[in-house]
C-alpha cells in the first residue's frame, strides 16, 4: 500500500492536533480524513491511539467532556474500515483523493452492517472496543 498524503492533509491534521479546527467542522468526512492520515504512516493501532490522543484534546479544549463524546468502538471500526478500503484501492495522493474513490465511505450508517444498535452504542462499546456482531470488518496482516 503506496498511500501518501498531501501538504493540504498534513496542515489538516496540525490543525486538530493543534485544536485549530472547531469542534462542528469536524464531521464525519473529517473523521475518515484523519484516520487516513494516520494509517498513511502507522499501524492500526497507532493511528487508534493517535486518533484518541487527538479527539481527546480537541474535545477538552472545547470543554466538552471526552467521555460524553468520544467513542472508542467507533473510533477503532472506522480506522479498520479505512484500512480495510486502502488495501483495496489504489494509491491515492491525499486523503480527499481516497474518500473520493470511496464515496460508501461517507455513509455513516456503514457500522450498522457490522453491528447491532445495542452493541454499537452500550456504554462498554463506547469506553473500550468491542467487536462486530453481525459481520467481522476485514483485517490485514
Amino acid at each position: 500500500m503506496n498511500h501518501v498524503f498531501s501538504s493540504d492533509d498534513l496542515g489538516f491534521k496540525e490543525r486538530v492536533e493543534t485544536c485549530s479546527i472547531s469542534v462542528s467542522d469536524f464531521d464525519h468526512r473529517a473523521h475518515l480524513r484523519l484516520a487516513y492520515i494516520y494509517l498513511v504512516d502507522n499501524s492500526i493501532e497507532v493511528s487508534n491511539n493517535l486518533v484518541r490522543e487527538a479527539l481527546n484534546r480537541l474535545l477538552r479544549h472545547n470543554n466538552i467532556e471526552p467521555t460524553a463524546k468520544y467513542h472508542e468502538t467507533l473510533t477503532k471500526a472506522w480506522l479498520l474500515a479505512v484500512n480495510h478500503f486502502m488495501n483495496n484501492t489504489e494509491a491515492c495522493r491525499s486523503a480527499s483523493d481516497f474518500i473520493d474513490k470511496n464515496p460508501e465511505m461517507l455513509d455513516s450508517q456503514i457500522m450498522m452492517t457490522h453491528y447491532t444498535h445495542e452493541r454499537l452504542f452500550s456504554d462498554k462499546a463506547r469506553k473500550t472496543f468491542i467487536k462486530p456482531d453481525l459481520e467481522d470488518i476485514p483485517t490485514y496482516g
